[in-house]
């Protein structure tokens, strides 16, 4: 589908998204929220798609925030509404199947906090800024910011973040976990593309399983994200690229995936 809000290319199985508002520091309105839930789909559903990178337009921001002049106007059952759609999007991109990341550009409040945290690696430039300023507007986080918040940097600091409203830097975000590395701008996006190339450089069937080994096994029971790993160890003995992965280890050689 073409796209208003985003702008959406494809280069060597990378799917590059950028989020294109940048006179609005690229804050998610409706259909900001429908674009991204769109592009998540054509992530996990094209064969010429080995994974994702989500970045901002501009130098300012990544996702400045929700869009506050639709929030402002919105009751208790429209606003639940808005919360949904913007989690099932987020939720979609995170359940792709496909690794994503988050190149974080800038500004990274309310739901552009929520977005990076929904994808699976985070990259920040040295002068991207986190935060979820949502109590500061009386509301709470409605994209999924109290539910993976402390899953990514531990109950004690999401609360923290939570109930202050405080901005972090990169460095300090670095520091708690909530993104894996930090670069300079204007390495950046090349930062990004190489960690994803080492990852699609795998077998992609190994890939898409340990992704949703550790996002089910979350969920679970230590015992039962146990039994759900030797599963997926038994699954990926029987593939073509197990035996290709393998080879190419043992005669000193690059493998040569299919996905099969």
């Amino acid at each position: 589908m073409p796209f208003t809000t985003l702008d959406f290319e494809v280069r060597d199985g990378i799917a590059f998204v950028t989020i294109n508002r940048p006179d609005k520091l690229n804050a998610l309105n409706d259909e900001v929220i429908a674009e991204i839930a769109a592009a998540a789909e054509a992530i996990a559903t094209r064969d010429d798609i080995g994974g994702a990178i989500i970045t901002g337009a501009g130098a300012k921001a990544f996702v400045a925030g929700a869009d506050i002049g639709e929030l402002s106007q919105q009751g208790p059952i429209d606003g639940k509404a808005r919360s949904r759609r913007g989690q099932v999007a987020f939720r979609r991109l995170e359940q792709c199947g496909k690794p994503v990341i988050a190149a974080v550009n800038g500004f990274a409040l309310g739901g552009g906090c929520e977005l990076a945290m929904a994808c699976h690696i985070r990259l920040a430039s040295s002068n991207a800024k986190f935060g979820q300023p949502e109590v500061k507007l009386g509301i709470g986080p409605g994209y999924g910011g109290s539910v993976r918040l402390p899953r990514l940097v531990g109950r004690g600091r999401a609360l923290e973040l939570l109930l202050t409203a405080r901005m972090i830097d990169a460095d300090e975000a670095c520091r708690i976990g909530l993104v894996n590395a930090v670069h300079p701008p204007e390495e950046l996006l090349g930062k990004a593309e190489e960690m994803m190339r080492t990852i699609l450089a795998n077998g992609p069937l190994a890939v898409g399983l340990c992704l949703e080994a550790v996002d089910a096994s979350l969920d679970m029971a230590l015992d039962d994200g146990l039994m759900l790993e030797a599963n997926h160890f038994g699954l990926l003995s029987a593939t073509a690229d197990m035996r290709e992965g393998m080879t190419a280890f043992l005669e000193k050689r690059k493998a040569n995936f299919q996905g099969c």
